[in-house]
């Protein structure tokens, strides 16, 4: 109460300009990321709406206010994506990890295979799961788990269950997915089971698996190896570049864009502008299949 300004001085620019303004700081002082800032200010504007709807104001006052976020790079940096060789390693160095690195295999390889978040391969049900014996597979993703906390969710537990991302709350979304998933997603339910719900994936516990877990799998297998020139270009950071690995293997395959957005639960509009640069590729790609299909049929005198 004694740090809060009142609400009337929320009308004042400069009240909302420095307040703007820390929304650019960490807790510790340092720069927050672009995509930290625009998250933030997106969700300060939405209290300025609501606070407008109950009459706490005549308008919102961030409407007009000149200020300036920090630019956000949208794009995905291919030299942070890892090509098929590269994931190869990594994924091996996952499996060969002691302890919980045998049972996140198979996590990892949805996220690459399935372009799936990481909340969605969390709460993968094996009802969710068409594995024939051979060809491709399906699975029908139907939402994800997030870590909420306890002071956030309706009945007090820390995760809670959501759609999937932009969608209606019983919206599904079938993904296809190659025989070698298929393979992989059979051999994890022989060798460790489900757990009592039906998921795939759980922690030593029975729960759900945490994001901070499976980060340490992922960094103890980026520091086994990974080169250092690797490590420089922050190759495969972070768990979720294998999403990203992903969506950018299908359109440098020739899949149609309009294919992998709803593979990977986007917007076309997004996935064009987060994979601009793999689409580049891919028009590329596009261009020599043209050029032999009209080497084969269209004679040179071009008639």
């Amino acid at each position: 109460m004694q740090h809060s300004l009142p609400v009337g001085e929320l009308e004042e620019s400069d009240a909302l300009r420095r307040g703007l303004d820390a929304l650019c700081r960490k807790v510790d002082g340092g720069v927050a990321a672009a995509k930290t800032v625009k998250r933030k200010k997106a969700a300060v504007n939405e209290v300025f709406g609501t606070a407008v709807e109950r009459g706490y104001f005549n308008a919102n006052p961030l409407t007009g206010l000149r200020w300036s976020a920090p630019t956000v790079a949208d794009e995905v940096d291919p030299d942070c994506v890892p090509n098929p060789a590269q994931l190869a390693r990594l994924l091996a160095a996952v499996k060969a990890l002691p302890g919980r690195g045998p049972h996140l295999y198979a996590f990892f390889r949805c996220m690459y295979y399935a372009a799936m978040r990481s909340a969605e391969v969390i709460h993968l049900r094996q009802a969710q799961c068409r594995l024939p014996a051979s060809e491709w597979g399906l699975l029908n993703l139907k939402g994800g788990v997030v870590a909420a906390g306890k002071a956030w969710t309706n009945d007090g537990a820390v995760h809670e269950i959501h759609s999937l991302k932009r969608r209606a709350a019983k919206a599904t979304r079938p993904v296809p997915i190659p025989p070698v998933l298929v393979r992989m997603l059979r051999e994890h339910m022989d060798r460790f089971g489900v757990a009592p719900d039906g998921r795939l994936f759980r922690n030593a516990a029975g729960n759900y698996i945490e994001a901070g877990a499976y980060g340490i799998t992922w960094r103890r297998a980026r520091e086994a190896t990974l080169t250092l020139d690797e490590h420089a270009l922050a190759l495969a950071k972070r768990p979720y570049d294998l999403r990203h690995a992903g969506i950018s293997f299908w359109l440098a395959s020739g899949v149609d864009p309009a294919e992998c957005a709803r593979r990977a639960g986007q917007s076309i509009q997004v996935l064009f502008r987060y994979y601009a640069k793999f689409l580049a590729e891919a028009r590329n790609h596009a261009n020599t299949l043209i050029e032999e299909s009209m080497r084969r049929w269209v004679p040179e005198s071009g008639v």
